[in-house]
């Protein structure tokens, strides 16, 4: 199936690594001129290098949480490639935790990125985008259900969640979809970092895969096929949905 990539401008926050990055070569590979970002120019210039052995990337160091990074990119999108077509706004995870005990000064940090950085992409996006275009989100299964010891995650994704649905039908009647995945177990380093916290990593992984009906980790791969789906022409009737990538082991509908 030609999922209508061909030279399609997307930005990519995040995706230095991990799904981001995942996503990120799915989408060159597939035809369409991608800008990625990152925290560090070192991780940025690493994952331009190995997507543009593929087609068409570019990278700008930005930081989520910073105030002036929605505009940057939007405009390097708009100068590089002339054009802009999406955006999948990734960010990393916050810090694990329990409600009970993570310091507030933590709630704060990860409010800043994970959700007050991540509307500011989502609403300058909305302003520039044309019709046809997409804001994709990469939240979590915590939207649905809790995961234990990742307190803030099951506290801040549900609401972005929420204001996500919010903003699918504000931009609708301008032809702008807006949709949310929610990974599951991805063998990331992020999900690697989580089980090295166990007092047995091994077997909290192998634990964690005997939950999942497929008894296996996702790929970041397999993660990054379904957001290229996502954000294409391809499934263009698609909006206000939250799309779980996590080999069925979220057990409500």
């Amino acid at each position: 199936m030609d999922l209508g990539l061909k030279n399609k401008a997307y930005v990519v926050t995040g995706a230095t690594r991990g799904l981001g990055l995942a996503t990120a070569r799915e989408l060159v590979a597939e035809g369409a001129h991608v800008l990625v970002s990152g925290r560090t120019q070192d991780a940025v210039d690493a994952a331009v290098t190995e997507l543009a052995a593929l087609g068409t990337a570019h990278g700008l160091v930005a930081d989520n949480a910073g105030p002036d990074t929605a505009d940057r990119l939007i405009a390097e999108a708009n100068e590089r490639f002339g054009r802009f077509d999406g955006i999948l706004i990734s960010v990393g995870g916050p810090q694990a935790g329990p409600v009970e005990t993570t310091p507030e000064s933590a709630w704060r940090d990860a409010f800043e990125s994970v959700f007050l950085g991540a509307l500011r992409l989502a609403r300058t996006a909305a302003a520039a985008l044309p019709s046809g275009g997409v804001i994709g989100f990469v939240l979590s299964s915590s939207v649905r259900q809790p995961i234990p010891g990742l307190g803030i995650s099951n506290g801040l994704r549900p609401g972005l969640a929420m204001a996500a649905k919010s903003l699918a039908d504000e931009l609708g009647p301008r032809g702008i979809r807006v949709l949310g995945l929610l990974p599951g177990r991805i063998d990331t380093d992020r999900v690697r970092e989580l089980d090295a916290l166990a007092p047995d990593p091994a077997a909290a992984r192998a634990e964690a895969g005997a939950t999942i009906p497929l008894r296996r980790y996702g790929t970041p791969q397999e993660f990054g096929r379904v957001a290229a789906f996502l954000l294409s022409p391809a499934a263009s009737y698609l909006t206000g949905v939250m799309v779980p990538v996590d080999g069925g082991a979220l057990r409500s509908l």
